[in-house]
């Protein structure tokens, strides 16, 4: 087994299939463009789907990259041995091209290969799907794995819930997947013990995900008429498993950061008790994700909405772990160049906008400093209400959700004055949120992963008609700042300092209504960036395209790098109203629009 470096393994990565015949894109925005149904890019299929539904990507049907991921699900858990929220998925792509043979025959060679991470093949364990009434048991899969020489006996086969993809919605493309795991030598935890065990005998390194079916409204599943492999491989586990640590936080990836940590608090982190350890990874996890969205081309930044919040539930519980760590106010910039630092070379956006990742985080610091005395306020206020000495559960969570006051500083103030916190009342109240928040994400859910419906297509299409026109009216200060379009309306985030007059939103209604009444067919050339750029197209994240991309026109209106749905005519979109323009977060104003039928 070869011992790498993060660089090393990603470099490594590319190369191999590269030299497969592979073209190597870069990782997308963490930002999601176009796309409802989530906050951030979550797994390394999601900026891929169009082209895994058929649509051609530019740079062929064989592709590689390595993406980033965000995921705050599972939030509460980080501070443990593997979870984090933002990770980097390394993945190999076919559209349409190879399938089953040679995508497990790639990935054995990379596993076992000396030439590659050279991992001892007796330690090597795969699994397949056992079939169900939908799709046959997939001997293809475990066939393929013997003939590389895998014994029998270290290939399982499991049910839909372990080995299968998909749909991302409730149709859609799906199939069986095979997934490689590592046998880490812990004695089996009974007789039954194989990789759907979660007692950490086995250990996920990868999986291969074989899109062969497709499921219908009636919920049957029919093949595709293009067969494609997703797979995905988890660098930070990965590493862990190659430097032989037993937690990702052990790895070079997070060695600088948690050395900065190390020096702001005074404490050791190969000598910390549980409760410092867990400080330690949280502080270090969530700066690290905190500065790659802050980082991100498409500019988030911290708000009470969407992406803003998430990020400011990062930055804010980062400082509330800092605060028991001792680690003295102003100090997430510097956790913050720590994390620079060690992705800059991969990641160079970090470089690019260092200034405003300091900045942001020192300025919500600052905000969260003023929110945790405002909540001290508020809980004198309460303690001088209580006829007893109890705050019950539903007052320290409106602590919490109104003032954003923490639940411990809510009980360690109680603690003081000799006051008992109801926290099953708080835990409570805290579930109905959750419950509440769920039903809203579900309800985001239903317009499908990257919908590419009709009307959808048209308010993309509206979109850059819009963002052509504020250029115009406001002048070239205006740049995109993210975008989010649902079935019934478009939303549009662009960098401006201040809210925009009624007369000026006139003027960007009518040049958009003129494009339409003008019914200009709507053009798509596929061309280098440098080209793209060369014939005026915008690419307000062209730095993330790969070297061939699509640029959509519209007549003098619009000449635009993308890859999301469009109309074929500008006269198909209806009239576009402006329904409200705001204020998104510092520096960032938001547009609403809707297209009506005239």
């Amino acid at each position: 087994m070869k011992h790498l470096t993060s660089d090393q393994l990603r470099t490594m990565y590319l190369e191999f299939f590269r030299e497969k015949g592979h073209a190597v894109i870069p990782s997308s925005s963490l930002i999601p463009e176009n796309d409802p149904t989530v906050l951030f890019t979550t797994a390394g299929m999601h900026p891929l789907v169009p082209y895994l539904l058929g649509e051609k990507h530019p740079e062929g049907k064989r592709l590689v990259d390595v993406q980033k991921c965000i995921r705050t699900g599972d939030i509460d858990d980080v501070g443990d041995a593997s979870h984090c929220t933002f990770f980097e998925m390394l993945g190999n792509w076919s559209l349409g091209d190879y399938f089953k043979k040679d995508a497990i025959a790639f990935s054995y060679e990379f596993l076992t290969s000396e030439k590659y991470l050279a991992l001892p093949k007796d330690i090597l364990y795969f699994t397949c799907f056992a079939g169900d009434e939908n799709a046959p048991r997939d001997n293809e899969s475990a066939e393929y794995w013997m003939s590389h020489g895998v014994d029998k006996s270290h290939i399982f086969f499991l049910d839909k819930k372990h080995n299968w993809w998909g749909p991302a919605g409730t149709t859609g493309p799906c199939g069986p997947d095979t997934e490689m795991f590592i046998d880490t030598g812990k004695e089996p935890c009974g007789e039954n013990c194989d990789p759907s065990c979660s007692c950490g005998k086995y250990l996920e390194i990868w999986n291969d995900v074989f899109m062969q079916y497709n499921k219908n409204a009636e919920g049957q599943f029919e093949p595709l008429s293009q067969q494609n492999v997703d797979t995905g491989m988890g660098l930070d586990r990965t590493i862990a498993t190659l430097q032989g640590k037993r937690s990702v936080y052990d790895t070079d990836v997070f060695e600088k950061i948690i050395g900065k940590i190390e020096e702001l608090s005074g404490k050791r982190y190969a000598s910390a008790d549980d409760e410092d350890l867990k400080s330690f990874r949280i502080i270090a996890d969530h700066i690290r994700c905190a500065s790659f969205i802050l980082g991100d081309p498409r500019g988030v930044t911290p708000s009470n909405v969407d992406q803003g919040y998430v990020l400011r539930r990062l930055i804010r519980r980062a400082i509330r772990y800092g605060l028991k760590m001792g680690i003295a106010e102003g100090s997430l910039k510097d956790i913050a160049s720590a994390v620079i630092e060690q992705y800059k070379s991969a990641y160079p956006e970090l470089i690019d906008n260092e200034n405003r990742i300091l900045d942001e985080l020192d300025k919500e610091e600052q905000r969260f400093q003023r929110t945790i005395r405002q909540g001290l306020k508020e809980f004198d206020k309460l303690t001088q209400r209580l006829e007893n000495k109890k705050i019950d559960g539903q007052a320290a969570f409106h602590l919490y959700d109104t003032f954003g006051f923490p639940l411990e500083f809510t009980l360690e103030l109680a603690k003081e004055k000799g006051y008992s916190v109801d926290e099953a009342g708080f835990n409570a109240a805290f579930e109905q949120h959750q419950k509440v928040s769920a039903a809203g994400a579900e309800q985001r859910f239903k317009g499908g992963l990257a919908d590419t419906s009709e009307v959808t297509a048209k308010l993309h299409t509206a979109t850059h008609l819009m963002h052509d026109a504020l250029g115009k009216v406001l002048g070239s200060e205006v740049n995109q700042m993210g975008s989010n379009i649902t079935p019934e309306r478009l939303r549009f985030d662009f960098g401006f300092e201040r809210k925009l007059t009624d007369e000026e939103l006139k003027r960007v209604e009518d040049i958009v209504n003129e494009a339409i009444a003008k019914k200009i067919p709507i053009t798509i050339e596929e061309m280098s960036v440098a080209d793209a750029k060369a014939q005026g197209a915008v690419g307000i994240f062209d730095d993330k395209y790969g070297n061939i991309v699509k640029v959509y026109t519209m007549g003098t209106y619009s000449k635009e790098i993308c890859g999301g749905p469009h109309a074929s005519n500008t006269g198909d979109l209806g009239h576009f109203v402006i329904q409200k323009e705001q204020s998104s977060s510092a520096g960032v104003r938001r547009i609403k629009a809707v297209l009506i039928d005239e």
